[in-house]
């Protein structure tokens, strides 16, 4: 079938929007019509082959949101009419996988980076020539062809231009405090960096009642934001020494830090603000073969933790209806990080998100 596409050509440039042609689902894939679609650094990221060079061209996005129109005969889980969520792609047969922790699957980068599906295949073409798809969903598309697997549904009535950040930012965010670091009643945090990922971070310490929450930035703005959404303090490393500032907080550091950055300085500083017992969690967009150095005496001795974190180690199917509630209920207020654009100007939104106008640009699609 024919759909409209916004199609990244080569590094660094504009999206094209394009007619392209979409494959029709196969026995175990699920047609969906895009309602909305957030973008991601690291859409940005892939287009300009910073990671990895996911050849051009390529249809971008991976947190769409829309309406189930069509499924192959194996599917179960949704029928035609199902709000759902995309989310990445994974086998579900490795150990990782098996352990529903699929972010951790043997061939991530098979499903999600290398421009195909698993098989060497793309849904997507224009004139007979393939065109890429990205981390199983290609969601800047009207509509786009998912396995079964990397669908999921969520309760009717939930507005999708709140919920498609699930399939990245807040598993993201959300899923490194919840999941990874299971912040608790109490407890103290300082979140590193407060655009969509930090920001989803902090507002679930608050959902799971964390005492001090200190978000550090070097914008005002964000900064005034993160106080409103739940930071009982605010640092800005222009104005103050990052360290003993948060150190200050609680006296003797913090329990938790969690590094958004992708900044290797940034994140030494997150392991140097914790108290004894505490864990670091880093998340980003970070290239193969970047390093860091730490104090290992005040890691050892202190019996602190550095641990890496991709997409929240979430298990989909559980986390995305659990975030969806909270969405719905307003214990999670998604809507304040939210800006929203119409498809046809994707590039005025990329543009937004790379000065920094816009925390979480959420594309909605024409009905």
């Amino acid at each position: 079938m024919h759909i409209t596409a916004a199609v990244s050509r080569a590094v660094a440039a504009p999206m094209s929007i394009e007619t392209i042609e979409l494959a029709e689902p196969r026995d175990d894939e699920v047609l969906v019509r895009l309602v909305a679609s957030g973008i991601c650094h690291t859409d940005l990221a892939m287009r300009d082959h910073k990671i990895y060079p996911i050849p051009h061209p390529a249809v971008l996005g991976h947190e769409g949101a829309g309406v189930v129109e069509r499924i192959g005969r194996a599917v179960t889980s949704v029928e035609p009419g199902d709000p759902v969520v995309l989310s990445f792609g994974s086998c579900g047969a490795c150990p990782a996988c098996r352990a529903r922790r699929p972010s951790y699957c043997d061939r991530f980068d098979d499903h999600n980076f290398h421009g195909t599906r698993a098989d060497g295949t793309t849904p997507l073409s224009q004139n007979g020539r393939p065109i890429s798809v990205f981390q199983a969903q290609s969601s800047f598309a009207t509509r786009t062809v998912c396995a079964e697997r990397h669908v999921v549904k969520v309760p009717a009535g939930v507005p999708l231009d709140l919920v498609c950040p699930l399939g990245c930012a807040v598993q993201t965010g959300a899923g490194g405090i919840l999941n990874v670091l299971r912040v608790g009643p109490g407890q103290s945090v300082a979140i590193f960096g407060t655009g969509s990922v930090g920001l989803c971070a902090l507002m679930a310490a608050r959902m799971a009642g964390a005492g001090e929450i200190v978000a550090i930035d070097r914008n005002e703005a964000r900064l005034a934001l993160a106080l409103e959404l739940g930071a009982t303090h605010a640092i800005n490393p222009l104005r103050e020494a990052v360290v003993p500032a948060v150190r200050a907080v609680t006296g003797r550091g913090v329990d938790f830090s969690f590094e958004t950055t992708a900044d290797m300085g940034v994140l030494r500083q997150a392991t140097d603000v914790l108290a004894r017992r505490g864990v670091c969690g880093f998340v980003g967009g970070i290239p193969p073969g970047t390093e860091v150095t730490l104090d290992v005496e005040h890691m050892m001795t202190g019996g602190r933790g550095f641990r890496g974190i991709i997409l929240g180690d979430s298990d989909p199917p559980d986390f995305i209806p659990a975030m969806a509630a909270a969405i719905a209920d307003g214990r999670f207020p998604i809507g304040r990080i939210i800006t929203r654009y119409p498809f046809a100007r994707i590039n005025d939104a990329i543009a937004d998100c790379e000065a920094g106008r816009a925390i979480k640009a959420v594309l909605q699609f024409e009905p």
